[in-house]
């Protein structure tokens, strides 16, 4: 049961991400009719999802497939469950994906997905039979060649194995390249677990060097331990960083002098949660307030806004999740000398290594983790430099630069191809 929604003005993206798209487009002096299109996603798809629990009775979920902009290359973006998924949150996503993938040169477009449902009160039976659902539902619109979808909050490789399960048996043959993030065993890549959280560690890597520095000893605080937050912090760590805090839902945990990450990890796996770690606890409040070099908001959307930014006392906050700063308080720490990385540059990792793995399964020919680790590295440092390059001789910041890059790739791709008919 699937709605296109015909007047896609009324299904926009959140004002914040338009909001960089207009100053992008101020900068490369982009005409209103490019800055229209890119503006709107090109297809908005809901789905109803009628799915039988294990006890009998049937219960109907609500998801959501977003395509932003597909000038580039294929619609690439992940799938996430969550109890606080919305069209409007969905369809920011899949327009930060769309420049995410122009900044790095990927050729894909962007897209987002994702069910309104808490995973976790939903045993593994329920969770395949509603992924199995959602998929037959995107049936049409999705593919290796039209739409790509990968692990976000809430699924892994689990649910993209279901996806390309569901999807080949239409089909009537194996298709891999459906989706990215699949378990190995069914042609994912070796490297892709750890892509976001290693790229994380690489741009913290990227801006110390920049200024001087190097990782060791320096204080570096995590907001969410999932798999973004915990991967940053383990290879942070071996780098020589000292993480001083972490948290999850249950809230932070703190030590100044460093707390031990295989320690916390071993402890979340036996819990499944850090609630009673041995360690001082803060508030998540706390936690984001604490003095340190480098803060990463690994978490949710929207989590420093205009009353936290005056208290922030990091250099560099690294933004590992989607969003974590409001544009309000993006200005204010930039008005203290705050040093952002921008979500589009800063958790890359994870589509970069999307792209590689897809590139793996059309060519049949698969990599060792060095080599994938390797190109992901390039990519990312090349990004980087490029952005830090323009801002320097733009004199914007480092938000601002990304973006110009990313849209204006777009922009030039979208001119090039031009309006059909």
């Amino acid at each position: 049961m699937v709605m296109e929604n015909a007047q896609l003005g009324f299904i926009c993206p959140s004002a914040m991400a338009c909001s960089y798209l207009d100053q992008a487009a101020q900068a490369l002096k982009l005409s209103p009719d490019v800055v229209e299109i890119l503006s709107a996603p090109r297809k908005v798809l809901t789905v109803s999802l009628p799915v039988r629990m294990d006890s009998g009775r049937v219960r109907v979920f609500v998801g959501y497939r977003v395509q932003h902009c597909d000038v580039l290359g294929p619609f690439k973006g992940g799938v996430r469950y969550h109890p606080h998924v919305a069209l409007n949150e969905v369809a920011t996503l899949a327009m930060l994906m769309t420049w995410k993938c122009a900044l790095l040169g990927l050729p894909y477009g962007g897209a987002k997905g994702g069910i309104t449902v808490d995973p976790r009160s939903l045993s593994v039976g329920e969770l395949e039979r509603l992924t199995r659902r959602y998929t037959s539902e995107l049936i049409k619109n999705i593919g290796p060649q039209v739409d790509i979808p990968a692990p976000d909050m809430g699924t892994s490789a689990r649910e993209m194995a279901w996806i390309m399960d569901t999807y080949s048996s239409q089909q009537g043959h194996a298709v891999p390249g459906v989706v990215t993030g699949k378990p190995l065993s069914i042609g994912g890549s070796l490297g892709r677990e750890q892509a976001t959280g290693r790229g994380v560690m690489l741009v913290v890597q990227e801006a110390l060097q920049r200024a001087g520095r190097t990782l060791n000893g320096v204080p570096v605080v995590v907001q969410g331990f999932g798999n973004v937050g915990a991967t940053a912090a383990l290879l942070l760590e071996a780098a020589g960083a000292k993480v001083i805090a972490v948290s999850d839902s249950q809230g932070g945990y703190y030590r100044a002098e460093g707390l031990d990450i295989e320690a916390l990890l071993t402890y979340q796996r036996e819990h499944r949660t850090l609630k009673g770690y041995p360690a001082h606890q803060l508030t998540n409040r706390g936690l984001l307030t604490l003095p340190c070099t480098v803060l990463i908001p690994a978490a949710l959307e929207d989590q420093i806004d205009v009353e936290l930014a005056p208290l922030i006392q990091a250099e560099w906050v690294i933004e590992g999740a989607n969003g974590p700063v409001t544009a309000a308080a993006d200005a204010m720490l930039q008005a203290r000398g705050v040093t952002v990385i921008p979500d589009i540059l800063a958790n890359a990792g994870g589509v970069l290594v999307s792209y590689l793995e897809w590139v793996q399964g059309l060519s049949y020919l698969f990599w060792d983790e060095p080599k994938v680790n390797t190109e992901l590295e390039k990519f990312l440092r090349r990004a980087y430099d490029q952005v830090a390059t323009l801002a320097q001789a733009q004199g914007v910041s480092l938000r601002l630069a990304a973006y110009i890059l990313g849209v204006g790739r777009v922009a030039a791709a979208l001119q090039a191809r031009g309006l059909y008919p």
